[in-house]
């Protein structure tokens, strides 16, 4: 079979099945077959390269899941964020797009300080991706991650695996790390920020993505009020805070942070102009 006619069927489908990303999807499952980048898959068939029968029965088991919604990450067992790319899988949240944001401001704030030693807190790490990204992108800093989930926990253990700068802890964000209080200088978080009640639209979150990274409460803010008395605390003065959230709850996020004493509290727009992060100086 040539492969453009094998991406040209499974376009065809997944598109029917409304996944967004058909075209990439299509063409990123036979990369992760082949071994290839995804523009070698492109080249492959443009220039009328054949799939093995193999490689034509691997693609259309994968294929198949992907259609039902299944995340194209859990079949390729990795996600890619910022510089770096993640094992992830079933009991982990798959990083999104959106997120590199929310990492590129801790880290943009992390280069601005003229210090030789560094530290940050990614609170509710999951796989590890802020955190991670910071180790990658700023080698002096010491980064500490802290995830709650014993499944995401072990997903983040393989990662955190490749970083000497970079310390995970197993436990609840509440509890702090009181040996580091007063003496961070910058603190990230991805809370779980979904009402309770309000399903995501899209299948592969709503169907895959573990409970315990997606709801936060009545209001979807009760880990964002825990996530910032632990960045209190942790924070030297003049460290810097910033919260992911969902677009619509960006003001309720700066009224809270305004009433507990934070300066220069700051909304960011994600790469679709919608409000997704919250930054503030301690």
């Amino acid at each position: 079979m040539l492969l453009r006619d094998l991406l040209a069927k499974w376009l065809e489908r997944f598109s029917h099945a409304e996944i967004e990303s058909a075209a990439a999807d299509s063409e990123l499952l036979y990369a992760y077959i082949a071994g290839m980048s995804r523009g070698e898959v492109q080249a492959a068939a443009l220039s009328g390269a054949e799939v093995s029968s193999e490689q034509q029965a691997q693609y259309e088991a994968l294929a198949l899941r992907r259609e039902q919604r299944e995340p194209l990450q859990h079949l390729t067992g990795a996600a890619h964020f910022r510089h770096i790319t993640l094992a992830v899988g079933k009991g982990v949240f798959v990083p999104r797009p959106e997120t590199e944001l929310l990492a590129g401001l801790g880290i943009d704030f992390l280069n601005s300080l003229d210090q030789s030693r560094l530290t940050a807190f990614d609170l509710c790490t999951g796989s590890g991706a802020i955190a991670l990204s910071i180790a990658d992108e700023v080698p002096q800093a010491k980064v500490i991650g802290i995830e709650k989930s014993e499944d995401a926990y072990r997903w983040a253990e393989r990662n955190f695996a490749d970083f000497e700068n970079a310390e995970l802890i197993l436990g609840d964000i509440a509890d702090g790390a009181p040996a580091f209080n007063g003496q961070v200088d910058v603190v990230l978080t991805n809370p779980p920020y979904i009402p309770v009640g309000m399903v995501p639209i899209y299948p592969e979150v709503a169907l895959h993505d573990p409970e315990l990274a997606l709801y936060g409460g009545e209001d979807g803010l009760d880990v964002v009020r825990v996530a910032e008395r632990t960045a209190r605390d942790l924070l030297r003065e003049g460290g810097f805070f910033a919260i992911e959230h969902a677009d619509i709850q960006a003001a309720a996020i700066t009224e809270l942070l305004l009433a507990r004493g934070w300066h220069n509290v700051t909304s960011h727009q994600d790469f679709n102009g919608r409000d997704r992060v919250v930054s503030a100086i301690r």
